[in-house]
């Protein structure tokens, strides 16, 4: 038939259009997809925020009411203050150049200035993971920046003036937690490209709290009468319930730090319950058995200890490898907060450093044991246990040296500037009156 080549050809033509018209929808659907903006999911978006918040509770009001149950009533408002401006303090700080010096890319210790002031930072932009905002981000490690220096407090509570206080908040974000922090989590940091795991602030947060706490108990000099007046704590009931809600606000420090609500999350969320009843009853049984009787402070103690000792292993152990770490944190620290701490005679007010920097270490070397996969953890490429419990060992003896140097030069600089103590007359009036003009309690 004379018409059956040209509808052929005709055939053939749309066939061939139709083939171009679907590889050009493949090329720009292509393209398309790889210029897309990454979209936040939105239940880890809401357990980050959830995270978030339960990081803030632990600081203000849970360490708050932990610290000022320890010291004696007379400085228990100050202890308030001094918990609370610091955390405010350093929130402020960590949008004008913490986030930034921590969390973008510069050199293996430190990074640069390109998001200060929260620069190139915008409700539509996600994290490095991309599943979550990227101010939720900033907001989940600016509760860790505001609590860690605020931790260290404790150590040389009750004998250190307000501005003295604020001014080591101010110097040691800068000098010390941003250079840590940006080592351990950021990409191109030393530590995490030497292979150092911490999950939730093993080496960032508790280390580097206890050794700046142990320098400045140590450079501030011990309480007036320490060793002759009577310093027990005020109220263990207050300390009872900032412990509480310590334990309560760590869920989010510790399983948050999975940054989505997944398996990893739920594994931190049970090493941090397991872990610190394990802690608590560790240090009561050493305390029953050495003193004769189990403490309420002891026990809390030893929740404090256990949630430490399972921080930098939470998402990447197993339950029983949380147990253990929990069991050895526990003993460990009630040693030096007793033994230690009495045969060097340094006045650590709320044993920052026997259980904060001891605990730290503990589960930070600890977790390159725990996390092999052969004990129960989740495993690491080319794990090898001597290796990696010798990162951890790099790691701890960075953060301890970094930390200890500069805190050292920041007391004696501030030492040598504004004062680090009150005179002697108004530290035995205490704090709540001469700093504050105020008092805890009026009866």
């Amino acid at each position: 038939m004379t018409f059956a080549h040209p509808v052929r050809a005709g055939l053939l033509s749309a066939a061939v259009g139709l083939a171009a018209i679907a590889g050009f929808a493949d090329m720009a659907l292509a393209q398309a997809t790889a210029t897309a903006p990454a979209v936040a999911d939105k239940g880890d978006t809401a357990w980050m925020l959830t995270s978030t918040l339960l990081v803030l509770l632990m600081i203000v009001p849970g360490l708050a009411l932990f610290y000022g149950g320890l010291v004696r009533s007379k400085n228990m408002l100050s202890v308030l203050t001094q918990v609370l401006a610091v955390a405010c303090l350093s929130m402020l700080m960590w949008v004008a150049i913490g986030y930034s010096l921590a969390f973008t890319e510069g050199s293996p210790f430190i990074g640069g200035f390109a998001k200060s002031f929260l620069a190139g930072v915008a409700k539509d932009t996600v994290n490095s993971g991309g599943t979550i905002p990227e101010y939720v981000f900033f907001a989940f490690q600016m509760t860790f920046a505001s609590i860690t220096p605020a931790l260290a407090l404790g150590a040389f509570a009750e004998r250190t003036k307000f501005s003295a206080t604020l001014l080591f908040a101010l110097l040691w974000g800068i000098l010390v937690y941003y250079p840590i922090a940006h080592m351990v989590w950021q990409s191109d940091g030393y530590l995490m490209k030497l292979g150092a795991l911490d999950f939730a602030g093993g080496t960032v947060v508790h280390i580097n709290a206890g050794i700046a706490g142990l320098v400045g108990a140590l450079i501030v000099g011990k309480r007036v009468g320490f060793g002759k007046d009577l310093m027990a704590p005020h109220s263990l009931t207050l300390t009872f319930t900032g412990g509480a809600l310590l334990w309560i606000g760590w869920f989010g420090f510790n399983a948050g730090s999975a940054l989505a609500a997944n398996d990893v999350a739920a594994l931190a969320l049970v090493n941090t319950l397991l872990a610190t009843a394990a802690a608590a009853l560790s240090w009561m049984f050493v305390e029953w058995a050495a003193k004769g009787k189990a403490s309420l402070l002891g026990t809390v103690s030893g929740v404090i200890a256990g949630l430490v000792a399972i921080t930098p292993a939470a998402g990447l152990v197993g339950p029983i490898g949380g147990i253990v770490l929990g069991l050895v944190g526990g003993a460990v620290s009630f040693f030096f907060c007793t033994t230690v701490k009495n045969a060097f005679g340094y006045d650590d007010t709320a044993d920052v450093f026997g259980v904060h920097g001891v605990a730290g270490i503990v589960g930070s070397i600890g977790t390159g044991v725990f996390v092999s996969a052969s004990l129960g953890g989740v495993g690491v490429e080319n794990y090898d246990m001597a290796t990696q419990v010798w990162n951890q060992i790099v790691a701890v003896i960075i953060a301890i040296v970094w930390c200890g140097v500069i805190s050292a030069i920041i007391f004696k600089v501030i030492d040598l500037t504004i004062g680090l103590r009150p005179a002697t007359d108004a530290e035995r009036e205490g704090l709540d009156i001469t700093d504050h003009g105020e008092r805890a309690y009026n009866m």
